[in-house]
């Protein structure tokens, strides 16, 4: 029997999720929530396929992958307009009910930060120790990053990446390598194909850090110097993410181009 668009999408399930309470703001706060974390879903395939194609030597794949990514994080990026149409007041009278809830509680998003590189035992350590969710990121941490599965893409391709930034401990964050900044201006004088390649993993890297600032502000703009919901310090600590580039050493051969 054909199948119908709601039973397809299952909109019965879907559109009973948005339990709320009377508070009009309170149902625009918690769609936009949960529609990004769909889209953390669909990020996180995405990494998968991603770490596949490099692995599998498809360049092709990879970019329009990253092509991908990135048109998805500027929807991200684009829904802080819509939850900016809710006013200071409108979200202090139902802020209370979400205490001690908080964003930094996005297991998805901790898992997209973690594929590209941002690791390291401070980042995980809200997650229970034996729960399923440490389980699995404590995983997470013996395989690549995304900057490793690219380290490892260029030097199968012939690409003299050192020995060192290729056997590194993967459960570290990625760090800035001038070796690695060495191959890589040699990949941007003569490789065209690796250098656009190189500047979709910029275009990725800087939508990252435009999510972060529209974060920080729209959180400066709705709770001002208020510690967060879950215990935080708010937009204070949202402002310290800000500026942490995922690829450093595609930024730092910038003034050597």
């Amino acid at each position: 029997m054909p199948v119908s668009y709601p039973e397809y999408l299952r909109l019965d399930d879907l559109l009973s999720l948005q339990e709320s309470s009377e508070d009009h703001d309170e149902l625009l706060f918690i769609v936009i929530h949960q529609v990004y974390e769909l889209w953390f879903k669909l990020i996180l395939q995405e990494l998968e396929l991603l770490r596949d194609s490099l692995e599998t030597d498809h360049p092709g794949q990879a970019m329009s992958t990253l092509g991908r990514i990135r048109t998805v994080m500027k929807t991200v990026v684009s829904q802080m307009d819509i939850l900016e149409t809710m006013t200071p007041v409108a979200f202090n009278a139902f802020r209370h009910r979400l205490e001690p809830a908080s964003g930094f509680q996005s297991v998805q998003f901790r898992e997209i930060e973690f594929r590209l590189g941002l690791r390291g035992e401070k980042r995980i350590a809200l997650l229970g120790p034996g729960s399923p969710e440490r389980a699995r990121f404590d995983k997470l941490s013996g395989e690549p990053s995304l900057w490793d599965s690219f380290l490892r893409f260029l030097a199968a391709r012939g690409w003299p990446i050192p020995e060192s930034a290729l056997e590194r401990d993967l459960a570290e964050p990625v760090g800035e390598d001038p070796a690695v900044q060495e191959v890589l201006l040699e990949v941007y004088s003569r490789d065209p194909l690796m250098t656009a390649l190189c500047e979709r993993l910029v275009d990725l890297d800087e939508g990252l850090q435009e999510w972060r600032y529209r974060h920080v502000k729209m959180a400066e703009r709705t709770i001002g110097a208020k510690i967060g919901t879950g215990g935080s310090a708010g937009a204070e600590y949202l402002r310290r993410t800000l500026f942490q580039p995922l690829f450093g050493d595609l930024w730092a051969i910038r003034n050597r181009l």
